[in-house]
């Protein structure tokens, strides 16, 4: 069963409904930068941490969310990871607006089809956590495939590997921070700390003349500040499938957005993909099918553990 116990059927289709809109959106985002390409990837992200700043903002106060994000802003150690994910956050979103503008939409997906096996990866090497044996298969596996595709090419997938490094550790950052803060409120106060630089820079960018926001019409404005919607947007439909999905299930939703990242970088943008290219990616693919197939494996006995302890009388 994909919902959790006692969870209506409307509840849990409503959540998977979220989770292929929140990754569908995130999948896409490559056409939208398409479209400000003239901006250029500094530039991009700077608009976007600005005006995600804004939307955050005006959804804190909707979501009447003031009160946690002002004890977040109380709390030093809850600081300290944020800013840590803030800093990682830019740097994924800079690579991968640099991966889209410069004909290498197709790194960027394979950066986020290995992102899961890293963050598997990294929960072993800091956390202590174990694999199982279908996992260490599945990271093997993915290894090589980078391998491959480092001796195709002659030189190492950087912009994959920097992709999927920055978003694993992005996520074990947001973990540190722990139940206090939501996704919107996390993000509020991410972008504030990124907002004194991304401003800085629109005025260098503007002062050299080489800023584009007001040069290329209201269109291109526009469309330069609807990256505070679609940045914002996806979030909060991850947060409405996480409340209402299992997180494995929310999981397995992920790859929606790097297989359409494959599909428009293969089809619209019209990328290469040469047999190094199609062997690496074949192989990343059966890497997350045996993790897909690990992790539904485990569930069951998850499930009924759980059960198990409830009618023991036993807390979970």
């Amino acid at each position: 069963m994909l919902k959790p116990a006692g969870a209506p059927r409307s509840e849990q289709s409503a959540g998977v409904a979220f989770g292929i809109a929140a990754y569908g959106l995130w999948g896409v985002l490559p056409l939208y930068l398409a479209l400000v390409a003239a901006a250029g990837p500094v530039e991009i992200l700077a608009h976007r941490i600005v005006w995600s700043l804004l939307v955050c903002a005006a959804l804190v106060t909707l979501m009447r969310q003031w009160r946690p994000l002002l004890l977040l802003l109380r709390t030093p150690r809850a600081m300290a990871w944020l800013t840590a994910a803030s800093l990682l956050i830019a740097a994924n979103w800079l690579t991968f607006a640099y991966a889209v503008l410069n004909g290498r939409a197709l790194e960027s997906a394979l950066g986020y089809y290995i992102n899961p096996l890293l963050s598997i990866a990294l929960g072993v090497l800091v956390l202590g956590e174990r694999l199982s044996r279908l996992q260490w298969v599945a990271i093997a596996i993915a290894t090589a495939a980078v391998l491959v595709m480092s001796i195709g090419y002659g030189a190492v997938p950087w912009i994959s590997l920097v992709l999927a490094t920055t978003f694993a550790l992005y996520g074990y950052a947001k973990n540190r921070v722990g139940k206090r803060t939501t996704a919107v409120t996390s993000l509020t106060i991410e972008t504030t700390i990124l907002f004194g630089p991304a401003l800085a820079c629109l005025f260098v960018l503007a002062d050299r003349g080489s800023a584009t926001a007001l040069a290329l019409g209201p269109g291109h404005f526009w469309l330069l500040a609807g990256l505070g919607i679609i940045t914002a947007t996806p979030l909060l439909f991850f947060g409405a499938a996480a409340s209402r999905l299992p997180l494995s299930v929310v999981g397995s939703l992920q790859y929606i957005a790097p297989t359409a990242q494959f599909v428009i970088a293969l089809l619209v943008f019209g990328e290469p993909m040469p047999l190094e290219r199609w062997i690496g990616f074949a192989l990343v693919w059966v890497a997350i099918v045996i993790l897909s197939v690990d992790l539904f494996r485990r569930r069951p006995r998850t499930a009924s553990a759980r059960n198990d302890k409830r009618r023991s009388g036993t807390a979970a």
